[in-house]
């Protein structure tokens, strides 16, 4: 298994020219506490998150250090300070210091990065383009759905091409949901295991779930679905968060 099975394909992000307005209008709207900032090509340049967005002017929460540690800082953090309270755009309040994960990370590197790193969701990248988001919620959801370990040559090789299979499934049944695109976030993420999909997340309407299911259902080669889907009202805050 690795980062690629256990992402959430589909990733809300922003761009570095947006506003801080826009930011925090597009996380009140996807129920996020944060998102990667990622350039024209697709390559993370950031992250911003509500921590970012806290001690603004506009709410008269700038913080104010005391005068010896601007003195000691040689004026730096009353400069940073600056910026983060008074700044229009994205790249100017978003951390710059990205930690991403190849698509090929296995959970054990995973795990060791967000330990690392104190992070509780990290961006995948395939050299470089961000392709997915590994949130601590996809890993549980890994752990509910049985994963198990395999030991022997034989085994292994059956496990190995039953991945493969899996992953090529999981691509198409995103592909069809995918199709289904009433908003941003209809679901969070998809797992496969020996032909029997889970769906995880969360959808506005019963409705919406059980389109979900069916689309996930007409895919060929699926054995069986598992809807995990929770409905949720989308004016309950913070529902949809990652």
């Amino acid at each position: 298994m690795k980062a690629i099975d256990l992402m959430t394909p589909r990733v809300i992000t922003i761009g570095p020219d947006a506003t801080i307005a826009e930011a925090a209008r597009t996380m009140l709207e996807n129920h996020i506490s944060g998102m990667p900032v990622v350039d024209a090509g697709g390559k993370v340049v950031g992250i911003i998150s509500e921590g970012d967005l806290l001690r603004r002017v506009e709410l008269g929460t700038v913080r104010h250090r005391s005068w010896w540690l601007g003195i000691m800082s040689g004026g730096t953090l009353p400069a940073e300070d600056f910026i983060k309270s008074h700044a229009r755009k994205v790249a100017d309040v978003m951390t710059t210091h990205v930690t991403t994960v190849d698509e090929a990370a296995s959970p054990e590197d995973i795990v060791r990065t967000m330990e690392t790193r104190r992070i509780k969701r990290v961006p995948v990248v395939r050299q470089g383009q961000l392709v997915g988001i590994i949130s601590r919620a996809n890993l549980l959801r890994a752990l509910a759905s049985g994963v198990s370990d395999t030991t022997g040559a034989t085994a292994a090789t059956s496990a190995a091409t039953s991945v493969a299979d899996d992953r090529s499934l999981k691509e198409r049944v995103t592909a069809a949901v995918r199709e289904l695109n009433w908003e941003a976030r209809s679901h969070d993420a998809i797992i496969v295991r020996n032909g029997v999909v889970q769906l995880w997340g969360f959808a506005s309407s019963a409705s919406q779930r059980d389109a979900l299911r069916v689309a996930a259902e007409g895919v060929p080669g699926v054995k069986g679905v598992e809807n995990n889907i929770q409905v949720v009202d989308p004016a309950e805050s913070g529902a949809w968060g990652l």
